[in-house]
């Protein structure tokens, strides 16, 4: 008895990946595959019982591509409308889809937003949607140079 005991309780050693993530990335922009990719998310962290930190990455301009363009209110705008809508899609399935999440905003390209949250947030795992259209191909980079990485399990949903 007292050794199954051991075995299930924490531990600080945790080693990433042996008993299913803790805590799981999942890389939001406001498309539909990256909405996708946050409800796959989701229903894994849910399952795991692990903790969904919902990531967006705030784009940051050459000082000469910003010029008369607001862009760092543009993009908080992005990460309160996300915000606002994570939390809208979690009311309404409350206590059916019990998870504990958090949203975190990184700035940067989405690659080294990400890599810096996954490991800044210590996470097991990373999702992130796949490109939708030839104008994102810079998202499908994202994931091919996330599973090249070779740091996280990496899942890239439709």
């Amino acid at each position: 008895m007292t050794d199954q005991h051991e075995q299930h309780s924490p531990s600080h050693q945790f080693e990433r990946g042996t008993d299913g993530p803790k805590v799981i990335v999942v890389g939001v922009d406001g498309s539909d595959s990256s909405l996708r990719a946050a409800a796959y998310a989701g229903g894994l962290a849910r399952r795991q019982r692990a903790l969904l930190a919902v990531v967006y990455v705030q784009p940051v301009l050459a000082a000469g591509a910003a010029l008369g363009a607001p862009v760092a209110e543009t993009t908080d705008e992005i990460a309160e409308d996300l915000v606002a809508y994570i939390r809208e899609a979690a009311e309404r399935v409350k206590g059916i889809f019990e998870v504990r999440w958090e949203f975190h905003t990184f700035r940067g390209d989405p690659y080294s937003g990400l890599v810096k949250a996954a490991d800044e947030l210590k996470a097991d795992a990373v999702v992130v949607g796949a490109s939708e259209r030839a104008g994102h191909r810079l998202i499908g980079s994202v994931a091919i140079r996330l599973v090249k990485a070779g740091r996280w399990p990496v899942t890239v949903v439709p």
